[in-house]
């Protein structure tokens, strides 16, 4: 459980603005454990969903190098990132992303029929892991027939239908309210302990970013380990 699967080092993130040059991130480093749960806090526009994307291979450092599993994100194709995100990692956001045409089964098959996995056999996996999550009797509704919590819970069951090495969560629980929220991350950690996934979670809540393993403040730029 002590291996590292992502990384990064020194990583820099400056946007151009015309003769201007803005910097978001300065001299990151992190380690992230097979297993491990991670928060990373700070206040609203210091950089964290920007340094989420980074480590997710959605966009790319300025500097710095990022590792998952082995291999550098930063040295590869747009293609082959695309590929090892689908391997390797499972997204949530603060908004669920759920494609409103399809059911709930149907929206958490989908990472595995992007794989080309067989449908039946997706669909049987994605079913799983909706009732793992308390949502046995909503399998076959569409995502505006579910309440936001249920919405939620069927988004993070697509980041987990894949068993992915690492989950990143962008604010997971933002838009629920505390009753809900409380519940939805607690599933959300039993399933990630059980599937044995590292989680690095972005969250302004300091409640919740204590029940994980190491917290990181994130201010002006760069990290600190919270003691």
């Amino acid at each position: 459980m002590n291996a590292g699967i992502l990384h990064c080092r020194q990583l820099c993130k400056t946007y151009t603005e015309g003769p201007n040059h803005v910097s978001v991130l300065e001299d990151i480093s992190i380690d992230v454990k097979v297993g491990e749960r991670i928060a990373i806090i700070g206040a609203s526009g210091s950089g964290k969903s920007t340094l989420l994307h980074l480590l997710g291979g959605l966009d790319l450092p300025t500097s710095g190098s990022i590792w998952i599993d082995g291999q550098q994100l930063t040295s590869l194709s747009d293609k082959r990132r695309g590929d090892i995100r689908n391997e390797y990692l499972g997204f949530v956001y603060q908004f669920h992303h759920l494609l409103p045409e399809f059911t709930a089964v149907d929206n958490v098959a989908m990472p595995l029929l992007i794989r080309g996995e067989d449908a039946r056999l997706s669909r049987e996996k994605a079913s799983k892991v909706l009732i793992d999550m308390g949502l046995q009797d909503r399998l076959d509704h569409r995502p505006v027939e579910l309440s936001g919590g249920e919405r939620q819970r069927a988004a993070i069951a697509r980041a987990l239908v894949t068993e992915p090495k690492v989950v990143l969560a962008d604010e997971p629980t933002g838009n629920l309210d505390e009753k809900t929220a409380d519940s939805v991350f607690s599933m959300m950690l039993e399933l990630n302990q059980r599937v044995g996934t590292a989680l690095v979670m972005v969250t302004h809540d300091n409640e919740l970013a204590a029940r994980m393993d190491q917290t990181y403040n994130l201010e002006f730029g760069t990290l600190s380990l919270q003691p």
